[in-house]
């Protein structure tokens, strides 16, 4: 069968690299598109992609989603970064909670865990954005967002979880 091949791609199926190489080349796409509006201030936004460039690769927000009715950028968020340091720190998450939940769970699962997570974590900040007043120190989301942040939450959640359910010290720790 398929078996020896899907094995070659690792213990994710090759999802992680697929992650990490996806979400690299938007970055750079999307500073190409950004043209000379590339962030340069701060340490969090250095080297960023302009809010045009990343609006039209597929940030999300309640403008976005409610007001433009583009509800497919709660996929597509995931797969942006706002800056040099925004994208090495996530895809070093990745990179090290990928391959440890498709041990957990398989990897088709971790496939869904990250996507659903993405998809769920971001539906949450629009509405919140578009519904909810401004919580102190947490801010209002009523801006674009995007990141992989919600999709390793995810997957530090499923990690959790399987440490809960078996009594995994290892897992809880």
């Amino acid at each position: 069968g398929f078996g020896p091949l899907l094995r070659t791609l690792g213990r994710d199926l090759g999802f992680t690299p697929f992650v990490i190489g996806s979400c690299a080349v938007l970055y750079v796409l999307t500073l190409v598109a950004s043209g000379g509006g590339i962030n340069m201030r701060g340490l969090f936004g250095l080297l960023g992609p302009s809010q045009l460039a990343l609006i039209l690769f597929g940030a999300t927000g309640p403008a976005i989603v409610f007001g433009a009715g583009h509800w497919w950028t709660v996929l597509s968020a995931s797969w942006l970064h706002g800056g040099a340091l925004h994208i090495i720190l996530n895809m070093m998450a990745v990179r090290q909670l990928g391959p440890a939940v498709a041990d957990l769970y398989g990897p088709a699962r971790m496939v869904i865990i990250y996507i659903v997570s993405g998809i769920i974590g971001f539906t949450v900040s629009v509405v919140w954005g578009a519904f909810l007043p401004p919580i102190p120190f947490l801010g209002s989301g009523a801006g674009i967002t995007i990141g992989a942040s919600a999709c390793i939450t995810g997957l530090l959640g499923a990690i959790y979880y399987y440490g809960h359910r078996t009594g995994s010290s290892m897992a809880r720790s």
